[in-house]
């Protein structure tokens, strides 16, 4: 369904809350582009491991924030990362790169690039876009159309995300998300934060298809009103 009003969507949250699967599928069922702004984040963060920067060296990421060319594509049904042309969609999702992405985001060197690299796509989507992340209603689009914050109990974000890694531990599992909750919350660069503006939805007792159904009906209301 394609519409003539383009529309900019900006869903925030922690990890294991729904973002990824939640933002792909509204932007299909719409017809909006799609950008995982997590993904550019561990794209340049993979890029740091393979070139053999010490992510513990803040000074080190910041002079080398601007070296890698990272290209997102925004088609909901097949999202596509590539850095200087190499495609990274699985390496970027290992646990080397999933412990070490904090530290990069954290840097505001990075930030800045990645920040202007999501503001250009957004504003070039003619459709529309969804796109979702920790700080895009708070500081990358604060001017969005929409903005959605999706939460999750520890343990019902714990389950989901032991799932999706095939069985692992949930308990270590929860351990790792609110320990990266923690670093993303109190990092001093955008932190993650909820804008005072966004709806808030609580996904622990909900499905997947009603929480796309929510968002979808947010969008349309949104969308009613202009």
């Amino acid at each position: 369904m394609e519409s003539a009003t383009p529309v900019i969507v900006a869903i925030d949250g922690p990890s294991g809350t729904g973002k990824s699967s939640t933002s792909k599928a509204v932007a299909a069922q719409l017809g909006l582009s799609y950008l995982d702004t997590g993904a550019q984040y561990r794209a340049i963060t993979w890029w740091m491991v393979h070139n053999g920067i010490d992510t513990g060296d803040r000074a080190a990421i910041a002079a080398a924030a601007g070296k890698p060319e990272i290209v997102s594509g925004t088609d909901p049904l097949n999202p596509t990362i590539t850095v200087d042309g190499v495609d990274v969609s699985g390496p970027i999702r290992t646990q080397e790169v999933t412990s070490k992405v904090s530290a990069v985001s954290a840097v505001p060197d990075v930030r800045a690039r990645i920040t202007e690299l999501q503001r250009s796509l957004a504003a070039t989507a003619e459709r529309g876009i969804v796109v979702e992340g920790r700080d895009i209603g708070t500081t990358v689009l604060p001017d969005a159309d929409l903005k959605v914050f999706l939460t999750a109990s520890p343990e019902a974000r714990a389950a989901r995300r032991s799932g999706e890694l095939r069985g692992a531990d949930i308990h270590t599992t929860r351990e790792a998300l609110i320990k990266r909750d923690a670093a993303d919350s109190s990092r001093k660069t955008s932190p993650l934060a909820k804008a005072d503006d966004a709806v808030e939805v609580d996904t622990t007792d909900l499905t997947l298809p009603q929480v796309i159904d929510c968002v979808v009906t947010l969008v349309e209301e949104k969308r009613a009103g202009k």
